[in-house]
């Protein structure tokens, strides 16, 4: 019997697809783990504004956060009941508050100049000697 064989025996047949997409996952997390290591945590920060430095700290804490929730799981202890739950909501409001100054960056401004000459080019200015008659009457008024 080979190794492979041994460790289909341990769990049950239907999470393998789960244990193997688990794995591909830890696969991608150690790959991005060791991009960022890779480059000192000074000199990737001077090279990003400080947005950007406030979504890299809040990515960081967030996943390392998550992975303690997964630890927690795995050792039989219930996360929603750890203070780690109350921490990841607290990293999850700035997150929110991040994504609003940024999404308040990228919203279009208002030309207000443009905007006035739009409106009063689209409005429509009767001239004495110029009125147009309706053929219909207003609501509420009798043709006579």
């Amino acid at each position: 019997m080979s190794e492979d064989d041994s460790n289909m025996e341990e769990y049950p047949t239907e999470i393998h697809d789960y244990l193997a997409a688990f794995e591909k996952s830890l696969g991608s997390v150690d790959e991005m783990l060791k991009t960022m290591m890779s480059v000192s945590r000074s000199e990737l920060l001077q090279k990003l504004d400080p947005l950007e430095q406030a979504k890299l700290d809040l990515v960081s804490v967030y996943t390392l956060n998550s992975m303690f929730w997964v630890y927690l799981a795995t050792q039989g202890i219930n996360p929603k009941e750890h203070p780690v739950k109350q921490e990841l909501e607290r990293i999850r409001t700035y997150m929110n508050k991040v994504k609003e100054i940024t999404d308040k960056k990228k919203a279009s401004k208002l030309d207000k100049g443009a905007a006035s000459r739009f409106v009063k080019n689209a409005l429509w200015e009767p001239n004495a000697g110029n009125e147009h008659t309706s053929k219909t009457p207003a609501k509420g008024k009798k043709l006579q």
